[in-house]
C-alpha cells in the first residue's frame, strides 16, 4: 500500500524495510558465492549496497504498477514480491525459475507480479516502459510504470526520443536513474559535463530531481510524489537517485578503478545499518530481534538454494514456446 510522502513512517514500516534490504543483501551474497562455485554461470550483477531504492520503491507504489528495469535486477525482482526460490531457480536456469529458467540474471520476468525485466541492451528498456505507460493511459488507470535504468544507459539516444514523447503525451512513467556513479568501469565524471543526470530532464520541462539513495524514507517519498503527480495526469518525473554498488559492474569485474578508501566511505552510510540504528534508536525492535529477522532470511535464502539444486531444467521443447505473444486481449483485433 502506498503511503503519505509526509507522514511519519511507522515500525512496521521501518521492520519491513530492513526485511526486505537484508533479504536482497544475503541473496546477492548467496548468489556471489554460488557463481563463485560455477553453480551460477553466465553473466550476473549484483546489487549490494542499492537495496535501499527497492526498499523505498516497494513501500512507495501499488500492487498494480508496472516495475521495469535493466539487468541488475535480483533486487527490483524480490521488492516486486517474487519468491526467493523463483528467482534464485532462474539464477540456476531451472524450470521452476520466475522466467522458467529461459531468461537468467539478467532478464526475470513475472506478469503476476508486474515485473516486466530485466533487460540486457543497455537503454533498451526507457522506451519500452514509456509504453507500458501508455497502455495504461490507454486502459484508463491510474496504474504507473516505473522505469529504471543505470548512469550508463542515460547516454543512449533513445532515452531522449523517451522523454519527448512521454512529456509530449503526458504519459504517466516515472523515469529513475540509479546513479551508482560508474558505468561499468568508467565514472559518470568522464562520460558527461553534466554530471548532475537529473539536469536532463530539464531539457523537455520534465519535473526532475535528485534524491539520496542510501534512506529508504528519501526513496519512498520522491516516488510517491513522482507516482501522484503521473496518476493525476500530469505526467512522467525523472528521478536520479544517487547510490553505490560495492561490488564490480559483474561478478567478473575485479573493480581496481576505485580506491578502497572511496568505497568504505560509502559503506560507512549502508543502508541496511543506518535502518538498523533508527530502529533501535526509536526502539522499534531489539537487537536480538533485528538479529532473529536476519536469521530467518538466511534460512530462506538457503532453502531458496536447496529448491533450485532439486528442480528440473526446461523441457527442450520450452525452446519454441513463448516466442510470440497469443492474441488473447479483447480490444486487440486480427
Amino acid at each position: 500500500m502506498s503511503k503519505s510522502a509526509k507522514q511519519t513512517f511507522s515500525k512496521e514500516q521501518y521492520l519491513h524495510w530492513f526485511e526486505l534490504m537484508m533479504l536482497v543483501r544475503r541473496f546477492e551474497e548467496k548468489a556471489a558465492q554460488l557463481y563463485g562455485q560455477q553453480k551460477i554461470k553466465g553473466f550476473c550483477h549484483l546489487y549490494i549496497g542499492q537495496e535501499a531504492i527497492v526498499a523505498g520503491m516497494a513501500s512507495a507504489i501499488t500492487k498494480d504498477d508496472a516495475v521495469i528495469t535493466a539487468y541488475r535486477d535480483h533486487g527490483h525482482a524480490l521488492a516486486q514480491g517474487i519468491s526467493a526460490d523463483a528467482v534464485m531457480a532462474e539464477l540456476y536456469g531451472k524450470a521452476t525459475g520466475c522466467t522458467k529458467g529461459k531468461g537468467g540474471s539478467m532478464h526475470m520476468f513475472s506478469k503476476e507480479h508486474n515485473f516486466y525485466g530485466g533487460h540486457g541492451i543497455v537503454g533498451g528498456q526507457i522506451p519500452l516502459g514509456a509504453g507500458i505507460a501508455l497502455a495504461e493511459q490507454y486502459r484508463g488507470t491510474k496504474n504507473v510504470s516505473l522505469t529504471f535504468m543505470g548512469d550508463g544507459a542515460v547516454r543512449q539516444g533513445a532515452l531522449h526520443e523517451t522523454f519527448n514523447m512521454a512529456m509530449l503525451w503526458k504519459l504517466p512513467v516515472v523515469f529513475i536513474c540509479e546513479n551508482n556513479e560508474y558505468a561499468m568501469g568508467t565514472s559518470v565524471e568522464r562520460t558527461t559535463n553534466m554530471p548532475d543526470i537529473y539536469r536532463i530532464g530539464s531539457a523537455y520541462d520534465m519535473p526532475s530531481f535528485q534524491v539520496d539513495g542510501m534512506t529508504p524514507e528519501a526513496v519512498h517519498e520522491a516516488i510517491y510524489k513522482a507516482c501522484e503527480h503521473a496518476r493525476a495526469g500530469n505526467g512522467p518525473t525523472f528521478l536520479e537517485i544517487k547510490t553505490y554498488r560495492y561490488r564490480g559492474h559483474s561478478m567478473s569485474d575485479p573493480a581496481t578503478y576505485r580506491s578502497k578508501d572511496e568505497v568504505n566511505a560509502y559503506k560507512e552510510k549502508d543502508p541496511i545499518e543506518t535502518t538498523r540504528k533508527k530502529i533501535l534508536d526509536k526502539k522499534f525492535a531489539t537487537e536480538a530481534e533485528l538479529d532473529a529477522i536476519e536469521e530467518r532470511i538466511v534460512g530462506v535464502v538457503e532453502a531458496s538454494v536447496t529448491f533450485s539444486e532439486n528442480s528440473p531444467y526446461p523441457d527442450p521443447s520450452e525452446l519454441f514456446t513463448e516466442v510470440y505473444v497469443e492474441n488473447d486481449y479483447p480490444y486487440i483485433r486480427d
